[in-house]
């Protein structure tokens, strides 16, 4: 039987980071008092050693459990992957923990959320879920207890927050027009859900380089997504139906994309040669799919440390006011082999 690891304790952190363990205390606890070249040796050491703080004992000293809550509309969805590991870097090097929480159907999101908050589990909140009521997050960020809330990736529409999001609207009509340049002039869209604002931020970006074009948007090219491949998949036997088909299509996101191309060849149809697809997001599938897909890049890594950092310097009385208007990040195309000229 192999013997059972230590934890790493504040000690190994301070060897590695050749400090004092009052040192890697102090960053932990109050990074303001200790020197940024300093604190970047100590938040290394913590990473390298996989030293997690004791919360425990931390929140009976301080009254705060120096932990975060971030709340999830499908934690099944890969995209989040990349937000929730750069979410856990940022906390832990600030001295945090992180708590996941999945929506599930028939329990009130906000109540869910209060409770973790009232239990004095969480300090502050990263909200990536869209759907939440509005006035029930208003009443959550509100008196007499309120919760630290910074709203990630999916904007509310009038809410108070602050938010921190990437360009959709226009990382779809840079998509769009990509495909126009390619001499694409039948141009269809994969949506996603409805209850998504993200379904509505990019489809209003296709429809307004189309329109900026002079290209007619087609109703029977415009298919009902869910950000899911089964859903792509599905669209891909609506898309054979047709008659008349469109020669490119932007699609809502990479799982819809690449579900879609798994039922293209089902019908004995190819792409890019029969039609050219642009998906949305860059998750790592995207790469290894059949033909490797042409995507828009959302910098989900820097969604969730910039979200992050702002969130714990609220926690920490940095930031009294944070601006109302939103953190918007910019996507990057990226072009693969799922689009090519309009054949001649």
């Amino acid at each position: 039987m192999e013997p059972v690891r230590k934890a790493p304790t504040i000690q190994d952190v301070a060897r590695a980071a050749a400090v004092s363990t009052a040192t890697v205390s102090r960053a932990l606890s109050a990074p303001d008092r200790v020197s940024e070249s300093t604190r970047a040796r100590i938040s290394a050491a913590v990473l390298a050693t996989g030293y997690t703080p004791n919360q425990s004992a931390r929140s009976l000293r301080q009254r705060t459990s120096r932990t975060i809550l971030v709340a999830l509309p499908d934690l099944r969805n890969p995209f989040f992957a990349a937000v929730l590991d750069a979410i856990e870097r940022e906390a832990t090097g600030r001295g945090y923990g992180m708590l996941v929480a999945n929506r599930f159907p028939g329990i009130e999101p906000a109540r869910r959320m209060r409770d973790y908050f009232s239990s004095n589990r969480i300090d502050g909140l990263l909200l990536l879920d869209g759907t939440v009521d509005l006035q029930q997050l208003i009443a959550l960020a509100g008196d007499p207890q309120p919760v630290p809330l910074i709203v990630v990736c999916e904007e509310i529409p009038a809410a108070p927050f602050h938010t921190v999001k990437t360009d959709n609207a226009k990382a779809a009509a840079r998509a769009t027009r990509y495909l126009i340049e390619l001499g694409h002039r039948r141009i269809g869209h994969i949506r996603g859900p409805d209850d998504n604002i993200l379904t509505g931020e990019r489809q209003r970006g296709f429809e307004a380089a189309m329109s900026a074009a002079g290209l007619e948007i087609r109703k029977e090219w415009l298919f009902q997504g869910a950000f899911d491949m089964e859903t792509g998949h599905a669209v891909a036997h609506e898309f054979a139906a047709l008659k008349e088909r469109p020669t490119a299509l932007f699609v809502a996101n990479d799982a819809s994309a690449i579900g879609f191309l798994a039922g293209l060849r089902e019908h004995g149809l190819d792409c890019p040669r029969d039609v050219s697809i642009i998906g949305f997001d860059d998750q790592a599938i995207a790469t290894h799919s059949w033909p490797p897909l042409t995507t828009m890049r959302q910098p989900r890594a820097e969604l969730g440390r910039i979200a992050t950092a702002a969130l714990i310097d609220v926690i920490e009385g940095k930031q009294d006011a944070l601006p109302r208007s939103p953190v918007v990040l910019q996507s990057e195309l990226i072009i693969r082999a799922s689009t090519a000229p309009l054949p001649r």
